[in-house]
């Protein structure tokens, strides 16, 4: 008997035996089902989430940058409330003090903004992000026009009533005609559109289509500056990017009089740190789920050593007879290990169908996007496979050396 035939012998009595035991073979991998559904729903996640994150949240690009008054995504509740009594405001004044000495940074733009209803007729919509930004935040923060143009500088200079607004506004307020030219009031003020943005799409649920940017000198004329602002950046090329924002430090210090031991009262982001962020939080959920895969794993391990033993007790009598008509004992190692990583990888492959079904529940009745990778079904059915290879090891061991008299006396 060759080795491949040995093989393929051993595949056709594992798939029999996986058929002639069911219940058994599922209560075996149950462990190995969850471990493998829970490896592959936390990377599908991750997959879909990375999938936003690289299309989605940055806007600034590869050479921009935000200054803000708060630290980004600051977990620790105290940390930011602590942060936010310490840290002053972004103002006017410190904007345009910035923007006469930066030498490294080609745009400089501000905005500011709050919710507001926004009606044109007898249609009303509420919680709109009313948005004040200087004209340069369109190139800034990449916004496109599909109908009309962006805000002016002139519009800005003279504080005009100009408005530019998002997909899902336009749609509710003119949903079969051209928004450009038409009136709305925002808070009961009336402003002209000026353009229509090009769709973004949705984050966890909530449109990025449902705002209006006016003027920011409009802004504040009309609401004032009480609340702060961000500013948005974007340096001369991405090589001077770090150069750029160390410059922009080193002023904003200079004008908020901070000693050299004094930490920034102020937090500046990019693109890239943004991802660093995202690379650390999706870190510590891979940590987590392989800690608790590692759990399943091993006691679906156990469990299928523990089978595979009773199995190998069950079939002495068989293996008896194998070995007196010239089965090798690699024959019959090779005849449990490929059982027992056929019985693992069979678990895997329902964990694998499983996770798929938990990633489109959530994708569908959620705002979380979800998207199954190809490697997360790889590495769970390899892994579940590899186990079961592994904790097979001594069962296959204990039947391969049976001796043949004895097993032949074994009751059937």
């Amino acid at each position: 008997m060759t080795s491949h035939a040995s093989f393929w012998e051993a595949v056709i009595g594992a798939a029999q035996s996986l058929r002639g035991s069911k219940l058994r073979s599922f209560l075996t991998l149950l462990g190995i089902i969850l471990a493998t559904t829970t490896l592959v729903a936390v990377m599908s996640v991750i997959s879909g989430m990375n999938a936003y994150i690289a299309t989605q949240v940055s806007d600034m690009g590869a050479d921009g940058y935000a200054v803000q008054r708060e630290p980004m995504a600051e977990f620790d509740t105290k940390k930011l409330l602590e942060a936010l009594r310490r840290n002053p405001k972004l103002t006017k004044d410190e904007f345009a003090f910035l923007r006469e000495h930066l030498r490294l940074t080609r745009e400089l733009g501000m905005s500011t903004g709050r919710g507001a209803s926004v009606h044109a007729g007898r249609e009303r919509i509420q919680s709109v992000e009313l948005q004040g930004a200087s004209p340069n935040i369109a190139l800034i923060n990449s916004f496109e026009a599909v109908e009309g143009r962006f805000l002016s500088d002139t519009e800005n200079d003279r504080g005009l009533d100009a408005a530019f607004i998002g997909k899902d506004v336009k749609e509710q307020l003119f949903p079969n005609s051209i928004a450009v030219g038409r009136n709305i009031a925002i808070e009961g003020i009336p402003f002209e559109i000026v353009g229509v943005a090009k769709a973004k799409g949705s984050v966890f649920g909530h449109s990025q289509d449902k705002f209006v940017i006016i003027p920011v000198e409009t802004y504040f004329k009309i609401w004032g500056s009480r609340s702060g602002m961000g500013y948005a950046g974007l340096a001369i090329d991405h090589d001077h990017l770090d150069e750029a924002q160390e410059e922009l430090r080193t002023l904003m210090r200079i004008y908020r009089h901070l000693g050299p031991k004094d930490q920034d009262n102020f937090a500046i982001l990019t693109s890239g740190s943004l991802l660093d962020f995202w690379n650390q939080l999706t870190g510590a959920i891979a940590a987590t789920a392989i800690a608790v895969v590692s759990v399943f794993m091993v006691v679906g391990g156990v469990v299928i050593m523990n089978i595979m033993l009773a199995v190998v007790t069950e079939r002495t009598h068989e293996i008896g007879v194998r070995k007196s008509v010239g089965a090798r004992n690699s024959d019959i190692l090779n005849q449990f290990l490929v059982e027992s990583s056929m019985l693992a990888a069979f678990g895997g492959l329902i964990g694998v169908a499983l996770a798929w079904l938990v990633a489109v529940l959530v994708r569908t009745v959620t705002p979380v996007p979800t998207s199954v990778p190809i490697a997360a079904v790889v590495v769970g059915v390899t892994l579940s496979a590899v186990v079961g290879l592994f904790f097979g090891i001594y069962p296959a061991q204990r039947a391969a050396k049976l001796d043949p008299i004895e097993a032949l006396r074994a009751e059937k």
